[in-house]
């Protein structure tokens, strides 16, 4: 039981960082928002980017279960946003922002998959 409470513990704690990281992220870029979701797309790269790092980590046995559960598990899974990321492209769709919606889409997709590949290549 001990060890269950101090997963979710890790898991809260990494979630709660990576939530004000993402709220950040989301402050510091209200200077290029556009039409185009800039802090969702960028928040939802560098996660991709700290989890292939992580998981490349991982992989070599350089990462223990608590890491693993404090930063790939919480602070990813806070930091980036897939519910945001569906909302942002449903609004644009429903805005008339068809060629907006898809490049976010198609932009998020493979960006997120080139910075997951990038960070499993830096380990």
């Amino acid at each position: 039981m001990q060890q269950g409470l101090y997963s979710f513990l890790l898991v809260f704690l990494g979630g709660g960082l990576g939530s004000i990281s993402r709220y950040g992220i989301g402050l510091l870029t209200l200077p290029m928002q556009t039409r185009f979701p800039v802090a969702t797309f960028l928040s939802n790269a560098l996660a991709c980017l700290l989890l292939g790092v992580l998981v490349g980590l991982q992989m070599k046995g350089h990462m223990d279960d608590t890491r693993r559960l404090l930063l790939a598990t919480g602070f990813c899974g806070g930091f980036s946003t897939f519910s945001t990321f569906s909302a942002e492209t449903w609004n644009l769709l429903q805005d008339g922002q068809t060629i907006t919606a898809v490049a976010n889409i198609a932009l998020s997709l493979t960006i997120g998959m080139l910075c997951l590949l990038l960070g499993l290549k830096l380990t």
